[in-house]
């Protein structure tokens, strides 16, 4: 933008004796006037609706304002920092999945550390020892077996039984000191009961395994984000 310049001062040709051809208004002298007041004109913006060019600058105002005035760039910039910073008050958690940099750097305020590392998050739960207290920590991602015992017992028995036996053929008393096969008392069958007796049998009993224990083998579906904690 440029300002109007007056290139003739026709207030000096009125001290001028007449005569003097200084004195004299030319029309070129006006023309010029009118150009430079066109110029003038032409670069300057409107009052209503005015359209910019370039990098226009204007006086920034005090955070807070909240009137019709121009908002500067550094005006609004401040105003949109301020706000996160209501949203993200110290103690609050930043979560990205998209990068891992430092909330100072993304949002332009506070100071954070990087938070959870390799944990999920629990809700408070006052009822619960394990869940009562703030940044309290606890589980495993690797699958325990309880030390546990099982018991099975194992029974044999062998129940009393017969076994019956047969004899043919005894030597018989015959008379006169003579004996002979056969006869009277050949085939005697001989019937006894045998005592209850251990058998000798082992009986093998085998209890199923279930379930696992071992490294990474305990873990919920997860996915993973950066998490940043708000310190001041």
């Amino acid at each position: 933008m440029s300002n109007y310049t007056q290139s003739t001062n026709f207030a000096t040709k009125d001290s001028l004796p007449s005569g003097d051809p200084l004195k004299i208004v030319k029309g070129t002298e006006i023309n010029t006037e009118f150009v430079n007041i066109a110029v003038a004109i032409a670069t300057k913006a409107d009052l209503a609706s005015p359209t910019f060019t370039g990098t226009p600058a204007a006086p920034t105002a005090s955070s807070g304002t909240n009137t019709t005035q121009l908002a500067t760039t550094a005006f609004v910039t401040a105003a949109v920092t301020a706000s996160l910073a209501v949203l993200y008050p110290v103690g609050s958690i930043y979560i990205n999945a998209g990068v891992s940099t430092n909330p100072a750097t993304l949002l332009g305020f506070g100071t954070w550390t990087a938070f959870g590392a390799g944990r999920v998050m629990v809700g408070l739960n006052a009822s619960d020892a394990l869940f009562d207290t703030l940044e309290e920590t606890g589980g495993s991602k690797d699958a325990i077996v309880v030390s546990h015992t099982h018991t099975a017992t194992s029974t044999v028995t062998d129940p009393q039984h017969n076994h019956g036996a047969s004899a043919g053929n005894f030597l018989t008393e015959t008379g006169s000191g003579s004996y002979a096969y056969g006869g009277a008392g050949a085939n005697i069958s001989v019937v006894s009961n045998t005592a209850n007796a251990s058998t000798g049998v082992t009986v093998a009993t085998t209890n199923s395994t279930e379930g696992s224990s071992g490294t990474n083998a305990n873990l919920q579906p997860y996915i993973t984000v950066a998490m940043w904690k708000r310190t001041a």
